[in-house]
């Protein structure tokens, strides 16, 4: 039986990519049976992972056997986390072949403090593609102002990146700016470099809505539940503008390939709008979208199948004509939803590494 998933990837050019890794789905051969379902992708965070370790009892014997071989618990963290990738990337790595480089990528976070460190973040991308070396691996680094360099220098030295954290149309310029000019960069060859960028998607309805709500007129009521769609929207669009024309076209000719967005945070936050919202809206050509699982049950179930990402963009213009004329700024919504996605990720890694600092004694007790 042919899935919507797989339908989405071979009829509208859409990657579904799974927003989620715990040991037991590699272990239980759980992970293997979502690929085969239509998975094509997997992408995690610190926040992921604290779940996966902290839910269970999966890493406790690995971790017993790094606390008695007196490995610091960062040191035990990136240890677990690296077997969980590297297992993982194994599994997706037929699918990588079999797309020619496309698809089948897992992606792995750097130390969510690192956020606002160009130089760190340079460090700890380049040692976890040198400590995991496959083909298939993406390193996150977020869209701060701090990461955008890095980016580029990553890009420049032909390593694949998952830019994480993009909330606004602003940053996602810089970032593709910071990819195509790592490609030209790049001495090597352009067609083993591959990049995403993620752009975020329904934290942006979190955050607008509320400031509408605040303002409380018919028209801003109007716009609750239309602000990050019409986003993404105008991101797909920026997306075709900039990947197209001179510039873009001498590097696709050095085998570039494109730096596909990426639509992330697309659970529905909102138990008042439909819990395919931020699927069904986004569907199109060269684009991923990264789901949880409750997500991909519900667009299994009732999730529409439809070229839709490129509809209705004047629409999607007007509505961000209707919040700037309410006052409501989004380049500084981007700013603070960002520095909020940061502040999570180091908040989820701070109360990971309390958590196994108090299991550690446990064990040791």
């Amino acid at each position: 039986m042919t899935t919507k998933l797989q339908r989405l990837c071979r009829e509208l050019g859409q990657s579904p990519w799974l927003d989620n890794l715990k040991r037991g789905y590699i272990t239980g051969g759980e992970l293997e049976r979502k690929v085969a379902d239509g998975i094509r992708g997997i992408t995690s965070n610190p926040t992921i992972f604290q779940k996966a370790i902290e839910g269970g009892s999966d890493y406790d014997d690995q971790f017993r056997s790094l606390v008695k071989r007196h490995a610091s618990l960062e040191d035990a963290y990136w240890d677990m986390v690296v077997d969980d990738i590297t297992n993982a990337l194994a599994i997706l790595r037929p699918v990588h072949d079999e797309s020619g480089g496309e698809d089948g990528f897992v992606s792995i976070e750097i130390d969510p403090g690192l956020a606002r460190d160009t130089e760190g973040t340079i460090a700890a991308a380049r040692s976890f593609h040198e400590r995991i070396h496959e083909p298939n691996l993406f390193v996150k680094i977020p869209a701060t102002a701090e990461g955008v360099p890095a980016i580029r220098q990553m890009i420049s030295e032909g390593r694949n990146i998952n830019i994480t954290l993009i909330f606004s149309l602003e940053r996602y310029g810089e970032v593709i700016e910071a990819y195509q000019s790592g490609l030209e960069a790049f001495d090597g060859d352009l067609s083993t470099v591959h990049s995403v960028a993620s752009f975020f998607v329904s934290r942006v309805d979190t955050l607008v809505d509320r400031r509408l709500e605040a303002i409380a007129t018919d028209e801003a009521r109007a716009l609750r539940g239309k602000v990050a769609v019409a986003q993404a929207k105008l991101a797909y669009r920026l997306f075709r503008e900039r990947f197209s024309g001179e510039r873009w076209e001498k590097l696709a000719a050095r085998g570039a390939r494109l730096q596909r967005p990426l639509w992330a945070s697309t659970s529905t936050k909102n138990p008042d709008y439909p819990d395919t919202l931020y699927v069904d809206n986004l569907i199109g050509p060269d684009t991923v979208n990264t789901l949880p699982e409750q997500t991909i049950e519900a667009f299994e179930d009732h999730g529409t199948l439809a070229r839709t990402v490129d509809k209705g963009v004047d629409e999607a213009e007007r509505v961000f004509q209707g919040v700037a004329a309410l006052g409501i700024d989004m380049p500084e919504a981007g700013l603070v939803l960002e520095e909020e996605g940061a502040a999570a990720f180091v908040k989820s890694y701070s109360e990971l590494l309390g958590s196994l600092e108090a299991k550690a004694a446990e064990l040791q007790a």
